[in-house]
């Protein structure tokens, strides 16, 4: 038996958006259940917002999110959580910083650190904070 964890992302309206954005960054499958497709949601503006969704991608790369209701109390925190992308391909993890960065404050910069090859930290678009690393030998 085998058990996964997968980062879960809350959102207030802005999660598929997040989702295509993730999409485009990582590739892979995008699924999502809007609130009507599930029977409907208390507030009819809320409809076609998210009741789950994923992007999954070939190279194990999964997340998750969904758009809180308005009905439900939402705040995402300054720190609550860090999305953290490991790679060993200093090529494959680049690239993906150049797009995650895109319209992105950067709280460290993506390079060499004391205990990886490359290292740096971003804030998104949506506000959710990403660490992108390449493993280095204490992590391996």
């Amino acid at each position: 038996m085998s058990v996964t964890t997968t980062t879960h992302l809350n959102f207030r309206g802005e999660a598929r958006a997040a989702l295509d954005f993730y999409r485009s960054v990582f590739g892979g499958d995008l699924a999502v259940v809007t609130y009507q497709d599930a029977g409907g949601a208390s507030d009819p503006d809320e409809e076609n917002q998210v009741m789950w969704g994923q992007v999954a991608a070939e190279n194990g790369f999964r997340v998750m999110a969904y758009d809180v209701p308005a009905r439900l109390p939402y705040d995402q925190g300054e720190n609550s959580l860090f999305v953290s992308v490991r790679g060993e391909d200093t090529a494959e993890v680049t690239a993906y910083w150049e797009k995650l960065s895109e319209g992105a404050s950067v709280v460290q910069p993506l390079g060499p650190s004391a205990w990886a090859p490359l290292y740096g930290m971003l804030k998104d678009r949506y506000g959710v904070v990403w660490v992108l690393d390449v493993v280095s030998g204490y992590d391996r």
